[in-house]
């Protein structure tokens, strides 16, 4: 039987980073090492990187999302991005979205380990709770797909004028160009890369930004919003 990894203590950035929220970033770290490993959120191979690669990497996010915002984290997983935002920044309204129930009961004992009163989880995909949840100024990925099937699933979900905040490596160029028609009939009216974590990671974190005009998602997407809308509004009235 292998030995499991050691989790490495915690860089002196991140006691910058999540000021206040230290401690619940190592206790967050300590849960991935032990309880994330166990039931299969993280490879033991990952837990010696776990501070650069996953949660620092993911806490710098930050730096791209504007103050008091509505933010979706689409397939949550591990938390990876939405637990480290949440940690750095109490401004936010965060759903972590995760469509595994093993996984939608991890975040779930870790928001409520950590009192993270601002976290709300909800289990589905994104395109079953169309409608069902209120759009969201931001939505927010990490590793999730490739970025024309990640934002098929996102962008909708944005309210008017949103945008989706994507965490990519080194093809974020390659995949924007690749995405970009596709964007385009999903509301897209600008894309960037920007690169944040400036003295906290090397690399610096890579993100993928989509601003969307009026119509988040597209036409096709409107209606498909506004009919899951009329159906629920119809559910909770009987």
């Amino acid at each position: 039987m292998t030995e499991a990894a050691e989790l490495p203590p915690a860089p002196e950035q991140a006691r910058e980073v999540f000021g206040d929220r230290f401690a619940d970033a190592v206790r967050y770290a300590e849960l991935l090492a032990e309880a994330g490993v166990q039931r299969g959120l993280i490879g033991p191979r990952e837990v010696p990187r776990l501070w650069e690669r996953h949660i620092l990497n993911c806490a710098v996010l930050s730096e791209a999302v504007p103050e008091g915002v509505t933010v979706c984290d689409v397939g949550s997983g591990a938390g990876l991005p939405g637990i480290p935002l949440a940690l750095v920044r109490d401004d936010l309204n965060i759903t972590l979205l995760e469509p595994l129930l093993r996984r939608t009961n991890f975040l779930t004992e870790v928001v409520e380990l950590l009192g993270l009163n601002h976290v709300t989880v909800v289990r589905g995909r994104a395109e079953e709770v169309l409608g069902k949840l209120p759009p969201v100024h931001v939505v927010t990925a990490r590793a999730v797909a490739p970025l024309d099937r990640l934002a098929a699933w996102g962008i909708p979900l944005l309210r008017p004028y949103g945008e989706m905040l994507a965490l990519k490596g080194d093809t974020a160029e390659e995949e924007l160009k690749a995405a970009a028609t596709a964007l385009g009939k999903l509301g897209a009216v600008a894309t960037s890369i920007l690169h944040v974590g400036e003295g906290v990671v090397d690399p610096l974190s890579t993100v993928v930004r989509v601003e969307v005009g009026e119509s988040p998602g597209g036409v096709r997407f409107a209606a498909k919003r506004a009919k899951a809308a009329r159906s629920d509004r119809a559910r909770r009235r009987r």
